[in-house]
């Protein structure tokens, strides 16, 4: 059978059991005791399994054609992770990609008309969704845990307080402009520690209505609005720019365009700063189960990619920082509260949707523990003077201002 050769030649480190439809067993591994039972209820999946098993085993699960039972999702995905260089060395998969099938390196491609629809696909969800697993700020991008065991409230408002040291807040009377601006968290924490003008932009109707909605109960909705629509209809001036987790939904074709509106929405002493989802290896296309059912239009762009782009913008690279684990925790953080609060999420929608996001927040976690997947934050400028010489200024603020809302609760 295809699939169990290909389990054969790619399990090698753990080890899992599989039951096929006709009700044979078989151990794949190293011989330890299996982390989690698969049982396929299809004859057909012996062969289909194998061709694009990144995508085809995710559908078999989501479909229930593949129940796991004596583990967990979660133990099945971790072993796939830790042999998958074998997995993608299989013959017959090399052979497939040799010729081109499933395998295709999309260059994504993000017109304001098609962004707009692909940010609609995930953050238009039921708003209720997004309370059941985020923080209470609803930080959906990584969080940033200066302990091992910090709870998810904590470390993402570390991660806000640490974005906000990088873009020199002690200038009175700053503009920001928050691209990609989720649910006005950010937005809203800058405009409190900084008292800055803040405008956020979102693609999300959803995101947009609730933002607008929480910096009126605030009494902030003088000095922070936002806008649904397009960064890059944008053509006002701002003093920093803040971008955050939106940069993987640019597009490898688009990243000129991105840049270049970066530089033009920045007056001449401002200031940029880039968290985006990236690698830490050579380019390479974003998983295609996540690419289809999760994140249509999604990016995951390598260093490598980004700075020649940067270089060419006219922009000054000032500092680099890169996040390791920080998102496989917050990932797990989500992935538990997900699933403690499983029973509501299938009642808003169904067990098919609860099982491609226990997929997604799995397969993504995997990636930061095993892939290569890393957080970058970049920091930009248009000029080597803007900034101070040293990185002291950032580690200051962040101390000091950390203080400050340990004092007062």
């Amino acid at each position: 059978m295809l699939f169990t050769s290909l389990l054969k030649y790619a399990f090698r480190t753990q080890a899992i059991r599989v039951v096929d439809a006709k009700g044979k067993q078989q151990t794949f591994g190293d011989g330890s005791k299996p982390r989690c039972t698969l049982y396929l209820k299809k004859i057909s999946l012996n062969y289909t399994l194998v061709f694009n098993p990144s995508i085809s085993v995710a559908e078999a699960f989501m479909d229930g054609d593949i129940v796991i039972e004596d583990g967990t999702l979660f133990d099945f995905i971790e072993v796939v992770a830790i042999n998958y260089r074998h997995v993608e060395d299989f013959p017959l998969l090399r052979l497939f990609r040799w010729i081109g099938i499933g395998s295709k390196k999309l260059k994504q491609y993000n017109p304001i008309g098609i962004a707009q629809k692909n940010v609609a696909h995930h953050y238009d969800l039921s708003t209720e969704l997004y309370t059941l697993f985020l923080d209470d700020d609803r930080q959906y991008s990584c969080a940033y845990f200066t302990e091992p065991d910090e709870d998810l409230e904590t470390a993402q408002r570390n991660k806000k307080r640490h974005l906000a040291s990088k873009l020199l807040l002690s200038t009175r009377n700053l503009k920001v402009l928050d691209i990609g601006s989720g649910w006005g968290g950010l937005a809203l924490y800058i405009s409190d520690v900084s008292e800055a003008d803040v405008t956020g932009v979102t693609l999300s109707k959803e995101q947009w209505k609730l933002s607008n909605a929480r910096a009126q109960t605030l009494g902030a909705d003088d000095r922070v609005r936002f806008r649904l629509g397009d960064y890059r209809e944008l053509s006002d001036k701002f003093d920093r720019v803040v971008s955050v987790g939106m940069f993987e939904h640019v597009g490898k074709k688009n990243y000129q365009e991105y840049f270049a509106k970066i530089n033009d929405l920045l007056t001449e002493d401002g200031v940029a700063v880039i968290h985006s989802i990236g690698r830490l290896d050579s380019p390479s296309a974003i998983n295609p189960f996540i690419r289809k059912y999760i994140f249509p239009g999604a990016d995951v762009p390598s260093l490598s990619e980004v700075m020649p782009v940067i270089e060419r913008s006219g922009l000054v690279c000032s500092d680099i920082e890169i996040l390791r684990i920080h998102y496989a925790e917050t990932l797990r953080h989500w992935r538990e509260a997900f699933n403690a609060r499983r029973h509501e999420i299938a009642a808003i929608y169904d067990e098919h949707f609860c099982r491609m996001w226990d997929l997604y927040l799995v397969i993504c976690e995997m990636g930061f523990r095993y892939e290569n997947l890393i957080v970058f934050q970049i920091q930009l400028s248009k000029s080597l003077e803007t900034l101070p010489l040293t990185r002291d200024y950032m580690i200051d603020w962040e101390r000091r201002q950390s203080d400050k809302e340990r004092n007062h609760g």
